[in-house]
């Protein structure tokens, strides 16, 4: 049965009021700044007149000087890896890189992935140890192999053959917050059905409130040596497992695009779990002609819908760069059936840039599971922050939600 764009739309507006959704998210999204319906393969897309960069929050230390390489005429994939290394560099970042939390095991665990608009070639790795970088050994795959993804320990292998020193990832700090983690909470916690699975129970109401737990948790924490000031961070990431990462799409005044995606995966993951960041065309797309795109949050569900692919297609046929996200959150909601109390343990954002630098970050809540509006970062002559456009109205709660009171554990 044929079903057209008009029809798709007026049935989305109504899915989207039963659900709650803040009024004007979707009137938002179809006020985008190219008409619904127009394609853009009948013409090509007008060129910046300045470079664009969109990222994510963490990515705005670096922004500034990536923002400088694409003025200065830099390749816009050195750009883009630019600003992901910054992070990887960072210890104090414990979503990527240098510092990340590890999986259940104790061990960090990163994946990245690339792709180059000019040359339309892309390079990716996954589940490397070992090896800080891992942004640069995905450009590596792209440009010194056939392949376009290496993963586990031919990755590392591949890494060190061409000059990638091997280091120890685990910092004090990421290794103190992982015992704490071992200390309250059971080493089978991602094991067994997920939210997406008909077996999964929605989790009781907890024994104690959570504020009370994070105090525990933070009592808790200078018992490991945790400092003072990383105690109310270990609290939160262990009753929120962070799911890391970094996206950075950008384009330049020749309209030529990149985008990069680079992550230390899921807090306290099962060995070997590949989320959506090393997956060209989940956690990272990029099409010279149309635009790019990326994602942080749940990558398992991200990785279902094709994420990043599904919104440069939308572009592609017209959507403005709001609407393609929407479009893509719709279809993760569609694959609950609209159940919120499932939704409620799924987060995504969307990174997204058109190539003549029209951009939007979307996110499928509005607020991330400490209740903080959730924002992105952007340069496009100016540096700043903007918050996402929502689908939905409050906060997600990170999965798995209920830790093992550590009242029982003392």
């Amino acid at each position: 049965m044929g079903f057209s764009r008009r029809q798709f739309l007026s049935n989305a507006a109504v899915t989207t009021a039963s659900l709650a959704i803040g009024g004007d998210a979707i009137a938002q999204s179809q006020n985008g700044n190219q008409t619904p319906g127009q394609a853009s393969q009948a013409r090509e897309l007008p060129k910046p007149k300045q470079p664009v960069i969109i990222t994510k929050v963490t990515g705005k230390q670096s922004i500034d000087q990536g923002w400088q390489m694409l003025k200065d005429g830099q390749d816009t994939l050195d750009a883009a890896l630019h600003i992901c290394k910054a992070q990887e560099d960072d210890p104090n970042d414990q979503t990527v890189g240098l510092g990340g939390l590890p999986n259940e095991e104790g061990v960090v665990e990163l994946d990245s992935c690339c792709m180059h608009g000019p040359t339309r070639k892309a390079g990716s790795v996954g589940g490397v140890r070992n090896i800080k970088n891992v942004c640069l050994v995905a450009r590596d795959v792209m440009r010194h192999t056939g392949h376009v993804m290496l993963c586990g320990e031919g990755a590392e292998r591949f890494a060190v053959a061409m000059g990638h020193p091997r280091e120890n990832l685990l910092t004090e700090p990421s290794r103190k917050m992982w015992l704490l983690w071992k200390e309250t909470n059971s080493t089978q916690d991602w094991w067994g059905a997920g939210p997406d699975d008909t077996r999964w129970k929605t989790p009781e109401a907890p024994q104690i409130t959570l504020e009370r737990k994070r105090k525990k948790l933070i009592e808790l924490a200078a018992d490991f040596g945790i400092e003072p000031e990383l105690r109310e961070r270990a609290a939160e990431y262990i009753l929120f497992p962070p799911t890391g990462t970094i996206h950075v799409s950008l384009v330049n005044e020749k309209g030529e695009m990149s985008g990069a995606t680079t992550t230390s995966g899921l807090a306290w993951k099962l060995p070997g779990r590949l989320g959506d960041s090393p997956v060209v065309g989940a956690g990272c797309y990029c099409d010279q002609d149309v635009g790019s795109a990326g994602a942080t949050g749940s990558g398992e569900e991200n990785i279902k819908i094709a994420g990043a692919h599904t919104i440069v297609e939308n572009m592609r046929r017209g959507m403005s760069p709001r609407e393609a996200g929407m479009e893509a959150l719709q279809r993760i909601v569609r694959n609950y059936n609209h159940d919120m109390n499932r939704l409620r343990y799924v987060e995504m954002v969307y990174y997204i840039l058109r190539r003549d630098g029209q951009y939007a970050g979307v996110s499928l809540w509005s607020n991330n599971p400490s209740g903080k509006p959730l924002r992105f970062a952007v340069h496009d002559g100016s540096s700043r922050l903007e918050q996402t456009v929502a689908l939905l109205q409050g906060n997600s709660i990170s999965w798995p939600a209920e830790p093992k009171p550590v009242e029982e554990k003392r």
